[in-house]
């Protein structure tokens, strides 16, 4: 059985594509989704993306991943700022975390600097647009072997 992968996406990551496309890109999540998939295939995990506007649901998901996930690849979207929540989930859980965000949070506003996930992530890819998905995933092929 493949080791799994999880790609948790945080609020308004559903309208990637759509929403401010000069700073996202036009991928969609779905896009996202596809890619990870083949390249986890190749190297045989399992990848799982979800996408929720509800940091409940993401914390709900997080603690989930303690039975079982190899790994966790996260893009909290606002919640990084903010979410306490978000980070002590994920300091229960054991395995690796990469924080992936698809802009350059350091050259957006002052209140973007900071991210309470990246006090628990392994790594943190930021501003190389969605590819920093699949980059994510390429480091969690060598963490997880």
């Amino acid at each position: 059985m493949p080791k799994t992968i999880l790609i948790l996406n945080g609020p308004n990551l559903n309208l990637l594509g759509l929403r401010q496309p000069e700073i996202y890109g036009r991928d969609t999540l779905a896009d996202v989704a596809a890619a990870c998939t083949a390249l986890g295939a190749e190297h045989g995990l399992a990848v799982e993306l979800r996408q929720s506007n509800h940091e409940g649901e993401l914390i709900d998901w997080i603690h989930d991943a303690r039975k079982g996930v190899a790994g966790i690849i996260i893009n909290p979207g606002a919640y990084s700022h903010t979410s306490i929540a978000i980070l002590d989930a994920l300091n229960a859980y054991e395995g690796p975390v990469i924080e992936v965000h698809i802009s350059n949070i350091h050259k957006r506003e002052s209140f973007r600097h900071h991210s309470y996930v990246s006090l628990r992530a392994d790594g943190v890819i930021a501003g190389l647009g969605v590819e920093g998905y699949q980059l994510a995933l390429r480091r969690m092929v060598t963490i997880t072997a």
